[in-house]
């Protein structure tokens, strides 16, 4: 990486990282899956119960695969051949979580999470329930404010997973998003987060590589 670009990139996150703090949130930078791997053994005692929300960050990262065999009682809503009833039974379990891993679709400069859902499985775990919510993200998903975090995953982030989940809907045949009222729109619950009553429930750990949508 250029070094002018990584500078530019060390400021970003160390502003993000402080004004995660000032919102009771914890904020971490690694700079690689490697260093990803040692935090989250720092975070996560073998043995505990840890559940995910979808995100491709987590299948790029191989933390799917660290959860499967790393000694965790992981409650893998991934796994094969799972019934609708099943997997929503994962869900409900995941409230009652040590530790939920999941993305954001966004984080402000000024630490606030901007997510969008289909059904709030995801979003749902992040604001109340698991002890812990360890969210992992690349530095791609940093923008300035909530108004750039909005045009980011509305116009970028969801369309690409409306394709990729390979769903009817205008974003899919456009590229963008019309704010439709598709029955399989997956832009259901807007979700922002802008702080914590317990002083680091959520720890973000901002990745220094590009990852997911």
């Amino acid at each position: 990486m250029d070094k002018n670009i990584a500078w530019y990139i060390e400021k970003q996150v160390e502003r993000t990282i402080k004004n995660l703090s000032s919102r009771n949130m914890e904020g971490y930078y690694v700079n690689n899956r490697e260093q990803l791997f040692q935090k989250l053994k720092e975070f996560i005692a073998e043995g505990s119960t840890v559940g995910v929300g979808d995100s491709m960050t987590l299948f790029e990262t191989k933390i799917i695969d660290f959860l499967r065999y790393g000694g965790f009682n992981f409650l893998d809503k991934y796994e094969e051949k799972l019934t609708k009833d099943e997997k929503r039974e994962i869900y409900i379990k995941n409230f009652s979580a040590d530790t939920f891993i999941c993305s954001t679709n966004a984080i402000t400069e000024s630490g606030e999470l901007y997510n969008i859902d289909g059904n709030g499985s995801r979003v749902a775990p992040m604001i109340y329930g698991p002890k812990q919510v360890i969210i992992i993200t690349g530095i791609n998903k940093i923008v300035k404010n909530l108004e750039e975090a909005e045009i980011r995953v509305r116009q970028y982030a969801a369309p690409v997973d409306a394709k990729r989940l390979n769903k009817d809907t205008p974003c899919t045949k456009l590229g963008y998003c019309i704010d439709c009222k598709s029955p399989n729109r997956i832009c259901n619950d807007f979700v922002i987060i802008k702080g914590q009553f317990i002083k680091g429930r959520i720890k973000v750990v901002i990745v220094g590589e590009v990852l997911g949508y």
